[in-house]
């Protein structure tokens, strides 16, 4: 029997990502443009984390470098998880730092791996006290009822679901009382909504949502250039439809997961300043991964591993000494001389500084130049070869550091590269991050 065949494109993440780094990288982009106080908390929401029990947050406001009063916390678990985080947020006092990402794993041929995108978004979320707002939420409704829809059991690497016409027949049971007590909890007519998103896993209850609900201008849908990205889906369509919508529109958000929630948002101003790198120009800057290479990382195809043994687990003392350098990036200076040291060092190569004299210095949003590069074909990687750098950083600073999202064939000297939050491999259990360089990217 033929299957049918995806169209489109879908979001992957590399071998040396997983949600943690992913969600460091969404919340960079966030603060890098941010100018307003630090945020009181950072929410983290996965339904593939790479940790249970342990915080997952706690790794991300370590290379964030956040200020330690801040709070970390997961929601996590469910795919609903990520829109209750949001409605939560917003409900709160604080100003949070809201990241959700997630990675979709599928059977090859399965419908899970043609639909599911690996993705992560992270929204800063206040009042109009902490600046100009991209959106304001009016009010909303929640529709909860106990159904089976999707489930994967926490022994399970991949999920299942319910035949969709079941499941489709149940949210929109749900959907038309929602979305009335959402209307008049936020005191807007039907007629001035202009746009919907509507998001969930089940595509044919999404198609007929929008038709139930008799809209016309469904926004932010990235189906056929992301994928659906689970926990993360719900924000990132929002994100998208607020960088195309004008300010004053009101717009709903709809997510089909586990029941109905519907939040309503007037859009804000969302200049080319709130706005540093759309979603649309982040898809427009991709690289192609072939399928192979797709179910290596995915873990779906086995290959033959490289003729050095694997690492041992990484010291949990000794990351607690190095962490400033280990998750946030952080080389010293030196007072005097202003000798960028990396790693940093409490005794500076210029005799013009001072035993601990060296000033803390971020090196994590500094652009560097490869110098000369090697290209390693023995030494442990899950996605072999491995490509090791020599890297000038600008202001000063060098260091061998290896490149990742790279064809080894495309390497320069004189590269213009950027460092990212990466993991560098996984020993009993325990993750050791910490950061690699990445190609600029147009």
């Amino acid at each position: 029997m033929d299957r049918p065949v995806a169209t489109g494109a879908r979001s992957v993440a590399s071998y040396d990502e997983d949600t943690a780094t992913m969600g460091v990288e969404a919340a960079r982009s966030v603060l890098n443009s941010w100018t307003g106080k630090d945020p009181e908390a950072v929410w983290f929401s996965s339904s593939n984390p790479p940790y249970i029990e342990k915080t997952n947050a706690n790794v991300i406001h370590a290379a964030l470098q956040l200020p330690k009063r801040t709070r970390a916390y997961d929601f996590g678990g469910a795919v609903k998880s990520g829109v209750g985080a949001l409605q939560t947020a917003i409900c709160s006092n604080e100003t949070v730092l809201l990241i959700q990402a997630d990675t979709r794993t599928g059977l090859p041929s399965g419908e899970d791996e043609m639909l599911g995108g690996d993705a992560a978004v992270a929204l800063l979320i206040g009042d109009d006290g902490d600046g100009p707002l991209l959106a304001q939420y009016l009010g909303g409704a929640s529709a909860t009822e106990e159904f089976i829809d999707r489930w994967r059991s926490p022994h399970e690497r991949n999920s299942q679901q319910w035949e969709e016409r079941f499941t489709t027949f149940r949210y929109l049971l749900l959907v038309e009382s929602a979305w009335e007590e959402a209307l008049e909890n936020a005191g807007v007519d039907p007629d001035e909504i202009q746009s919907v998103v509507i998001a969930g896993s089940n595509t044919r209850a999404t198609n007929q949502i929008a038709k139930t609900l008799g809209v016309e201008r469904v926004l932010g849908d990235l189906t056929e250039s992301v994928g659906i990205s689970g926990t993360a889906d719900a924000c990132l369509r929002l994100t998208r439809a607020i960088e195309s919508s004008q300010p004053g529109e009101r717009l709903a958000l709809v997510v089909a997961s586990d029941g109905i929630e519907i939040l309503i948002f007037e859009i804000g101003e969302n200049d080319e300043q709130s706005l540093i790198t759309t979603i649309a120009a982040q898809i427009d800057s991709r690289n192609e991964v072939n399928y192979q290479r797709f179910l290596q990382w995915k873990g779906m195809l086995a290959v033959q591993p490289p003729n050095r043994p694997s690492p041992a687990r990484i010291s949990a003392s000794a990351a607690v000494r190095e962490s400033d350098w280990k998750h946030g990036f952080i080389a010293s200076q030196g007072e005097q001389s202003n000798l960028i040291h990396m790693p940093p060092a409490r005794v500076s190569a210029s005799e013009k500084d001072q035993i601990d004299t060296m000033q803390p210095i971020s090196m994590a949003n500094t652009n560097g130049n490869v110098v000369t590069f090697t290209i390693d074909r023995l030494v442990y990687s899950e996605s072999p070869p491995v490509v090791f750098a020599v890297v000038d950083f600008v202001g000063g600073g060098r260091m061998p550091m290896e490149v990742t999202d790279v064809d080894a064939d495309s390497m320069s000297i004189g590269m213009e590269v950027v460092p990212t939050f990466r993991k560098i491999f996984t020993a009993d259990g325990i993750h050791n991050y910490f950061w690699k360089v990445r190609p600029t990217r147009s």
